[in-house]
């Protein structure tokens, strides 16, 4: 990372094209410097203002104008709660099959209401569902990555178990002829 001096050259602060064209030292000696919002650098940039700009592999990734700092569009984001949804719905798909697997060699005549229709096909859907939103819900708001295993194992769960008595509920009724 280097931090270069620059002199801006144009802005924009439109809803679609919010950029600043900066002059600086060779071979940054015209760059366009994209952001996502106008922030409390870009909104005040004039034609001639100096501006620090930090520079991370050729791009520059964060502005600086007096105590005032702005990141581009470009900076590198750490966003892993979507890793972490990714990897917690193989890990959870990874535990539905070893159970429904477990229960089909153990009991391979009789697996009782562990079988794929509907108990496991309606557990892959939620956990996939589950952790598609939970993800994404993490991300937009910010919050870590830990409570995207957490949350959605705690779905899981709790859907099984809900599962699971609705569907002995329903074997009961259908061995007692007399309930309709």
């Amino acid at each position: 990372m280097r931090h270069l001096t620059f002199t801006v050259q144009a802005t924009s602060t439109t809803r679609r094209k919010m950029r600043a064209t900066l002059l600086g030292p060779r071979p940054l000696s015209r760059v366009v410097v994209a952001f996502g919002d106008r922030g409390p650098v870009l909104s005040e940039l004039g034609k001639g203002d100096r501006i620090t700009g930090t520079v991370w592999r050729g791009v520059v990734v964060e502005v600086a104008h007096g105590d005032d700092r702005q990141t581009s569009a470009d900076a590198p984001r750490d966003e892993p709660q979507m890793a972490g949804a990714v990897g917690t719905f193989a890990g959870l798909t990874a535990g539905l099959a070893l159970v429904f697997g477990a229960i089909r060699l153990a009991r391979p005549r009789d697996p009782g209401l562990f079988v794929w229709r509907p108990y496991g096909k309606v557990l892959l859907i939620v956990t996939e569902a589950s952790c598609a939103v939970v993800g994404l819900a993490t991300v937009w708001a910010g919050l870590p990555w830990v409570l995207v295993p957490a949350i959605c194992g705690t779905v899981l769960i709790g859907t099984a178990w809900f599962l699971h008595q609705d569907l002995r509920r329903g074997a009961a009724r259908q061995d007692r002829p007399d309930v309709a």
